[in-house]
């Protein structure tokens, strides 16, 4: 898969806008997300509640990732100008996710970007890094009932 991705030139990806026709492939990557490492929820919503999330257009620009034909993650600007990048598990591992990055700020020009990570999710801190961010502050949560 690695020598196909750098035979194509990454000419076969592409950020396509959310629809609804996209609700079942947001739930399954959303349910692929490493429970330890992840921050926007703490138990996987129901497959109804995430498509009532996904219909209320909750983010700025919000696009699903394709290579050639096939959707392989999702990436997204909040309204803070927040972007979350989530690949399947076996796109991870590549240098798509530089790729899609560049050309999802090019497409996206923002004064400036943030980019909330779990302190345990080190594989995305050191990518963020290697890409120019900078950490900003820590910040921490007490759930009372």
């Amino acid at each position: 898969m690695k020598y196909l991705l750098m035979k194509l030139n990454f000419n076969h990806i592409n950020l396509k806008s959310v629809t609804k026709t996209d609700h079942e492939f947001l739930y399954w990557i959303l349910g692929q997300r490493n429970p330890e490492t992840n921050i926007s929820h703490g138990k996987m919503p129901t497959f109804k509640k995430h498509g009532k999330f996904v219909a209320s257009k909750p983010y700025k620009k919000w696009y699903v990732i394709k290579f050639l034909d096939e959707r392989i993650g999702s990436i997204y600007l909040s309204y803070q100008n927040e972007i979350g990048l989530f690949f399947k598990k076996e796109y991870s591992k590549t240098m798509i996710a530089n790729y899609v990055l560049k050309i999802f700020m090019k497409k996206n020009p923002q004064h400036q970007y943030f980019v909330n990570i779990n302190p345990r999710n080190k594989k995305s801190i050191k990518f963020f890094t290697k890409n120019g961010f900078k950490i900003l502050q820590h910040t921490y949560k007490l759930e009372i009932g």
